[in-house]
């Protein structure tokens, strides 16, 4: 399993709630798709701009394929990441 948690924080507040929708959906469609063991999304209580992503991916090919699925290339690659700064930290989970 592979696991990645992306960091987001939106570079104009007034962009938030539009980033809010487009991450909701891109969620919902990562859901579904092949290999996806976990995608979750969430919005920060304390930081409004800062929403993080958690992901679990059965492997590599999995993501790769999540890559050119539509939520990531016509939902987060072109309506999310231009609003905002990212950093991912991809990860292994301790057992």
């Amino acid at each position: 399993m592979l696991c990645l948690t992306i960091l987001l924080l939106a570079k104009d507040p007034a962009d938030v709630p539009k980033i809010r929708e487009h991450l909701a959906l891109a969620m919902q469609k990562s859901r579904l798709e092949s290999g996806c063991l976990r995608f979750d999304v969430y919005h920060s209580n304390t930081t409004p701009q800062r929403f993080v992503l958690v992901e679990h991916w059965a492997s590599q090919e999995a993501i790769d394929a999540h890559r050119t699925a539509e939520a990531y290339s016509t939902i987060y690659k072109p309506l999310v990441m231009p609003l905002v700064d990212r950093e991912g930290h991809p990860a292994t989970l301790l057992e």
